[in-house]
């Protein structure tokens, strides 16, 4: 499919979107509405306004994405965040008042209630329900903020028993879906940046979704993180936040600080005479255009020999590059739901996809997925914090990948005053 038959169908998708969400919102507004009309001043009039005041951010949105237009940090705080929270609770409040409701019904019903009584019954039980579900949802909100600003540090360690000598213990600090933008805490960032520089690793790599929708947010992509160095290098690769961005602006200003960014192609670096390929995919919501995944093509500078790491943002293309020879993908893309249960290896993302979290491993092709060193939306995890990942090469007797509890982030070594 070429970049011109794409764009039909793209158009298709986002106008099929736009009717399954305008569908979504007026069900869930019917069951809401319904309950809060006959008890709020101005009744539907009321309702009305709040269905205003709650959507039109996303009009907004819309409006300013057609016009190429960046929105600004006081935009993406106080209009779009309450927006995304906005709709987070409203479905959670219509089911809750739905079934509230329906119970309502029964125990009226059960009581002998009839015409108005029972309609009483009904939205009184409705409304409890949605109250109590609203009041659930906001101390869910409030944990998952919290979790949101605990950077932690993972590590996690590679073994194969024919890694080659001088790469037993080289080190790769990975940083996933950073979603940076204006708005973004400049605090979390920096602790972000401090504790990889703590971890002293050899190469650093980015796993795609570096901004937050919106090609000048690499500006503030490169306040956050333009100074990360490693001996080896720091390389990225697009993930599909990137892409929506528009893809070929973003590279050009990613290619103005020190990073290599690889789209389905590969660098070779000499770590004591044993070759390392760094490969790096383009993202599937690229099809069509300049960073549509091509693995073969991301492999063709590969010897046969060469020890080969890829970065892929979704992890979808891991089985692929397994059966061409790669011995560890690195990934994110997933948030890992941003909601988890890691000790059942479960999260919001299991359903949805093949491979959500943690580690995996195919013969002797090992695969990470990153939680994300950031979040998207709204600054909400639970089960799930963000991370900087600290990965090892080891050699062992047998092909495993282990990863350990979260910590603290290191903190950073301080120099020595000469003379103090």
């Amino acid at each position: 499919m070429t970049a011109t038959s794409a764009r039909p169908a793209r158009r298709r998708s986002a106008g099929a979107f736009v009717r399954f969400l305008l569908l979504w919102l007026v069900g869930c507004w019917a069951v809401v509405g319904t309950l809060l009309a006959p008890v709020l001043p101005g009744g539907w009039a009321t309702v009305a306004l709040l269905v205003v005041a709650t959507t039109a951010p996303l009009a907004l949105l819309l409006m300013a994405r057609r016009r190429g237009s960046a929105p600004g940090a006081a935009f993406r705080l106080l209009v779009a965040r309450p927006f995304w929270y906005a709709q987070l609770l409203l479905p959670l409040a219509a089911a809750g008042g739905l079934l509230g409701s329906l119970g309502g019904l029964a125990i009226g019903a059960l009581t002998g209630a009839r015409g108005r009584a029972l309609l009483a019954t009904t939205g009184v039980g409705g409304r409890w329900t949605m109250l109590v579900v609203a009041a659930v949802v906001v101390l869910i909100g409030i944990a998952g903020y919290v979790v949101s600003q605990r950077l932690v540090v993972r590590r996690v360690t590679a073994w194969w028993p024919d890694l080659p000598a001088p790469l037993d213990g080289f080190r790769i600090v990975q940083l996933s879906d950073t979603h940076v933008g204006p708005h973004t805490s400049r605090g979390h960032l920096a602790r972000a940046a401090r504790a990889t520089a703590a971890l002293e690793p050899h190469l650093i790599a980015v796993t795609g979704d570096l901004i937050d929708d919106h090609a000048p947010d690499v500006d503030d992509y490169a306040r956050a993180f333009g100074a990360l160095s490693a001996p080896h290098g720091v390389f990225a690769v697009a993930g599909n936040h990137d892409v929506y961005a528009n893809w070929p602006d973003v590279a050009e200003r990613l290619a103005r600080l020190p990073l290599t960014v690889l789209v389905n192609e590969s660098r070779v670096i000499d770590v004591a005479g044993a070759r390392l390929a760094i490969v790096g995919t383009g993202d599937p919501a690229g099809r069509g255009g300049p960073a549509e995944p091509d693995v073969e093509r991301a492999l063709d500078d590969v010897r046969a020999g060469d020890f080969t790491l890829a970065l892929a943002h979704n992890p979808a293309l891991w089985s692929e590059l397994a059966a061409r020879g790669v011995r560890l993908t690195l990934s994110g893309h997933t948030h890992w739901g941003q909601f988890a249960l890691p000790s059942i290896g479960w999260s919001l993302a299991t359903p949805f996809l093949e491979r959500a979290m943690g580690a995996h491993q195919e013969g002797a092709s090992l695969l990470y997925i990153h939680p994300g060193t950031n979040y998207w939306g709204i600054p909400f995890r639970l089960g799930a914090p963000p991370e900087v990942a600290l990965v090892t090469l080891r050699r062992g007797r047998d092909a495993r990948i282990d990863m350990s509890a979260p910590e603290r982030p290191p903190r950073p070594r301080r120099e020595r005053v000469k003379g103090g």
